[in-house]
Order: C-alpha cells, then structure tokens, then sequence
C-alpha cells in the first residue's frame, strides 16, 4: 500500500513540471543575450531552430512556450524563452 501511495505522489509531482530542452554541449557558456534573436520571429518551432536561437543568444537552455502556455516568473540569466504563437512559430524571444 506504502509503494502504491509513494507511486501516486511521484506520478503527481512528475506531471506538474515544465519541459525544458536539455542544454546544448556546443553552445558557450554564459549569459543569454537579447539583442540577436529578433531575426528567429516568424520562424516554424523546430530542433534546428532552438538550437540556432540557443547559438546566436549563447544561452544554456532554452522554454518553448505554446500559445497560452503559463511559465513560472524566476529569472534565469543563461535560459531563452520561446514564445510560440497558434502556428507553433516564434512570436517573441526573450532571456530569462
């Protein structure tokens, strides 16, 4: 009964959390910059795209956010959020 109990908590605690890309091994290290990522707006989400986005901005990782999507408020210096529009296409891209 314990591990039925335990298994239920984990499954609870599991669907609660945002997916978030794994960091890219070749992007640098350091913090995420703005200013680049502009040219990505209008863009069809995909792999080859985040990863560029990740390249260009030299974030570690990067939030792709779908239309509507609630992300939490914390601030990360080295994470890219990707704000999707009803197409999947990049509406805006900021650090943090």
């Amino acid at each position: 009964m314990h591990l039925l109990t335990a298994g239920f908590a984990f499954l609870a605690l599991t669907a609660c959390t945002i997916a978030e890309s794994d960091p890219v091994p070749s992007v640098p290290q350091g913090n995420c910059r703005s200013e680049p990522l502009a040219q990505f707006i209008g863009q069809p989400a995909s792999q080859e795209l985040g990863a560029r986005m990740l390249s260009a901005s030299s974030a570690r990782i990067i939030r792709w956010v779908p239309k509507g999507g609630m992300v939490t408020m914390d601030f990360s210096p080295n994470r890219l959020t990707v704000q999707l529009d009803g197409s999947n296409r990049v509406e805006s891209a900021n650090c943090g």
